[in-house]
């Protein structure tokens, strides 16, 4: 189909042609990256590959920003962003999710590719690459990266690489978008990284990482900042480098899990609650029933987004009922674990328990993966806002549901635990 199409007839029915995206934005910033040595404000950001655990790639991510005026240009031709002076932008758009709810993908696209990698090989027990003849015998690059990582503020660093780095613009359905990359042969900090003193206690102090998480998260630290620290193995008592990917789903779904303990011993909401919103070409509805606690993740790609291939609705879905998920999430991923904090986090803040069905519907509109944060925000988004809809039964709150869904109610009643169970809950009390 792409050999036909060409990316001008949209066949596969997508709004954007992803292949020639990328294609488009690793041009538009070849210039910025022909060069082996760069210096910039690191936002801070990092990265930790997966492939090949225990031995695994960690390196800084440094801005490509040379002529501010030209990577302006650059930005402006597709996106409407404007950079006026390096002093002005907020380095951070470039790596915080939550500084990307009002960015389309085409900018959060071009704000990743503004980000060079420079990575290492390091043993997730950094001690033992001084046992590795394959591995760095300096840990100084480690240092240095875990320094910027518990830095709440940019940290100006040097980096130098054995190559020019290659555009790549690699995306993925867990992590941010990730740009140009090179081995690194130098990486410096330039100025003394601002690190807070609760932080610096959480990583001395002899605490298990769900201690540590926990602790900077009732502190007001952002989870982003958190899931930094675990990833560069500054978390735990026996601690090691952790990939990103791995990160996330972790840090995500210890808070949810903590915050679960309290939301169960709350009082049921009165009603069924309907919530929404739209993030990205993701449409997201909540739907809180008036019974102790349950949560169910669902999702369907519609035909043409970005895994729907045929015109079928095919229903994901995945359940923990009140004493937790039993195994391991098997259809959602990291959806489930994103989409139950948020949940978590307004129930927690009301006091209330509930039982919870998430639906998510993923549109053509959707047709490069950003990361599982956009779930994250989405459904939070969803949470925050003011409800759609409030019912008396399930009958009529199913009834408003379908006003606004694409899938047809009935598909995610036949695969939903929760609906079901309250469904003939609801025939039985009908009955006696």
């Amino acid at each position: 189909m792409c050999s036909i199409c060409k990316g001008r007839k949209n066949l596969c029915g997508r709004s954007k042609c992803l292949i020639l995206q990328k294609f488009r934005i690793s041009k538009k910033f070849k210039g910025l990256i022909e060069k082996k040595e760069f210096f910039g404000a690191s936002p801070p950001s990092l990265f930790v590959g997966e492939y090949g655990y225990p031995k695994v790639r960690i390196g800084p991510m440094l801005p490509t920003f040379g002529d501010v005026e030209q990577v302006n240009e650059l930005l402006n031709e597709n996106t409407n962003t404007n950079i006026e002076s390096k002093s002005e932008f907020d380095i951070s758009k470039l790596e915080n999710p939550k500084n990307w709810t009002n960015s389309s993908i085409d900018e959060i696209m071009h704000y990743r590719s503004m980000l060079v990698m420079g990575e290492t090989k390091s043993n997730v027990k950094v001690e033992n690459n001084y046992r590795d003849a394959n591995l760095p015998t300096s840990t100084k690059y480690i240092d240095n990266i875990q320094e910027i990582a518990m830095s709440i503020k940019p940290v100006d660093s040097e980096m130098k690489l054995l190559k020019n780095p290659k555009m790549v613009l690699g995306m993925s359905s867990y992590t941010s978008p990730m740009g140009a990359k090179e081995n690194l042969l130098k990486f410096d900090i330039a100025e003394n990284p601002k690190i807070p003193k609760k932080t610096d206690s959480v990583v001395n102090d002899e605490l298990k990482a769900l201690e540590g998480v926990m602790s900077l998260y009732n502190s007001g630290f952002d989870e982003y900042y958190i899931i930094k620290l675990l990833s560069t193995g500054l978390m735990g008592v026996d601690k090691k480098i952790v990939p990103t990917k791995w990160s996330i789903t972790a840090v995500q779904d210890m808070i949810g899990k903590e915050l679960r303990k309290e939301v169960i011993g709350y009082n049921v909401i009165n009603n069924y609650e309907l919530y929404h919103a739209e993030l990205l070409g993701n449409r997201y509805f909540i739907l809180l029933i008036p019974d102790l606690y349950a949560f169910e993740a669902m999702e369907v790609w519609l035909k043409g987004s970005l895994y729907g291939r045929v015109a079928e609705y095919h229903v994901c879905g995945d359940y923990e009922g009140i004493k937790g998920l039993k195994g391991y999430v098997k259809e959602t991923a990291g959806a489930f674990h994103a989409s139950r904090l948020s949940v978590m986090e307004n129930l927690h803040k009301r006091k209330k328990q509930a039982k919870i069905v998430v639906i998510r519907e993923i549109t053509p509109d959707y047709y490069a993966p950003v990361g599982v944060w956009q779930i994250r925000q989405g459904v939070k988004l969803a949470m925050d806002s003011k409800k759609i809809g409030e019912f008396d039964t399930l009958k009529s709150a199913l009834l408003g549901l379908e006003q606004y869904l694409i899938v047809p109610v009935d598909k995610y009643v036949e695969k939903s635990k929760i609906l079901k169970i309250t469904n003939r809950q609801t025939l039985l009390e009908q009955f006696l």
